[in-house]
């Protein structure tokens, strides 16, 4: 049995936790069966049991306005990923980057599709603003796709309701395979060398936030808490690659004005190494995760292999990740109706989410506690070996 996997990131070019999902599961899905991965970019290799091509393409002839680059870019691959040929029994689409490719290939070639969701774009309305018209194209050809799909995976029960809610879909056809880590490379590191780089000092404990510059992540609802967040602590705020403009001036704004008023505040505005986010996780004394809206979450998981209590949004599938009072605090949002995933009360939130950090901050033994406790948990609830079975198990079952 082959799978192909269609995807816009994989690594060296990953951006976001769909990237980090298809890398871990290609490799480990390649120990028990064959993996193809065609993805955007250039990359080109192969290995026993699989194989990544890029597909790259030529937007320098595009004469359509900027933000539509990435649709039609989009969907030229897709088209490319389908004439070069197809040689898969089940073809794997991750984010609507890929879906009109699984699309081509299952009405093309007559295999099972199979959809992951990694996120919803009816639930991400702020996609607009980088996208102008494109995103109606995104959110159709997301909507096709799942309601076309043999099988699609959602990787939280609250995904899975978020799916039955927006699409015409039989509940049959969803599977719930969540989310997983590598606890071999995800774990406490004694060495703190690469921090200084950052002008972090390794004498004072520091608060994390990792992650792109995005409404999705609320990054600006935790850059607008540092006003209320206790002195004697450093903020780490290791966050770039902004989606637009708009939002990255917006963050430049926010964080100019917090240093101005406290010290410690630290803005990492790059996205850096594998080597450094270990230490940054291991070293973190509270990861933030302010999350407007998360199918998963899955960099709550990273922080907890690396024994990090976890401060998070009480959105989507952080809630099955993060245990409150176990292994982090989460902070309740309440979200406007009009206007999904954004929160109603956008001080409170900043707020809520300021108490529960300086509760963690003024208290080491629970911070310990905490830690030990979401090693254990990210262990023993979320291996990408158990995830890769899980995944041929579903294979086997739409090919039977």
């Amino acid at each position: 049995m082959k799978a192909l996997f269609l995807t816009n990131e994989y690594p060296p070019n990953i951006y976001g936790g769909a990237g980090v999902h298809v890398d871990y599961l290609s490799r480990e899905l390649a120990k028990i069966m064959d993996v193809e991965v065609r993805c955007f970019g250039d990359q080109e290799f192969d290995q026993p049991h699989l194989s990544v091509r890029g597909f790259g393409v030529n937007s320098a002839v595009f004469r359509c306005p900027k933000n539509l680059n990435s649709v039609f870019g989009a969907i030229r691959r897709c088209i490319d990923f389908n004439t070069v040929g197809l040689d898969a029994d089940i073809v794997h689409c991750h984010t609507w980057y890929s879906h009109f490719g699984g699309i081509l290939a299952k009405l093309n070639y007559h295999v099972p599709m199979v959809l992951t969701v990694h996120s919803l774009e009816p639930l991400r309305p702020w996609k607009r603003e980088q996208l102008g018209y494109g995103y109606d194209c995104s959110t159709w050809l997301e909507k096709t796709a799942t309601e076309m799909a043999d099988a699609v995976v959602a990787v939280s029960e609250g995904t899975r309701s978020d799916v039955l809610r927006l699409f015409n879909i039989d509940p049959a056809r969803i599977r719930i395979i969540y989310n997983g880590i590598d606890p071999e490379e995800y774990y406490p590191r004694k060495s703190s060398d690469r921090l200084p780089k950052y002008g972090i000092d390794s004498s004072k404990p520091f608060v994390l936030f990792v992650g792109r510059i995005a409404r999705q992540k609320g990054i600006i609802h935790l850059v607008n808490a540092i006003k209320y967040m206790d002195p004697g602590f450093q903020i780490v705020l290791c966050a770039g690659a902004p989606d637009t403009p708009e939002i990255a001036q917006e963050m430049q704004r926010a964080v100019t004005e917090a240093i101005s008023k406290r010290e410690g505040v630290i803005w990492i505005d790059e996205m850096v190494t594998k080597e450094v986010v270990y230490q940054l996780y291991t070293h973190a004394a509270v990861f933030v995760c302010p999350s407007i809206y998360e199918p998963f979450g899955i960099i709550n998981l990273e922080a907890m292999a690396c024994e990090t209590a976890v401060v998070a949004a009480a959105v989507g599938g952080i809630k099955e990740v993060v245990v409150d009072g176990e292994t982090g605090f989460l902070v309740p949002l309440e979200q406007m109706k009009t206007t999904p995933f954004e929160p109603l009360n956008p001080d409170k939130f900043s707020r809520d989410m300021a108490e529960k950090i300086n509760l963690l901050m003024a208290d080491p033994a629970l911070r310990k506690a905490f830690g030990e406790a979401g090693r254990e948990r990210a262990v023993e609830k979320f291996s990408w070996s158990t995830i890769a079975a899980e995944t041929k198990k579903m294979y086997e079952s739409l090919l039977a």
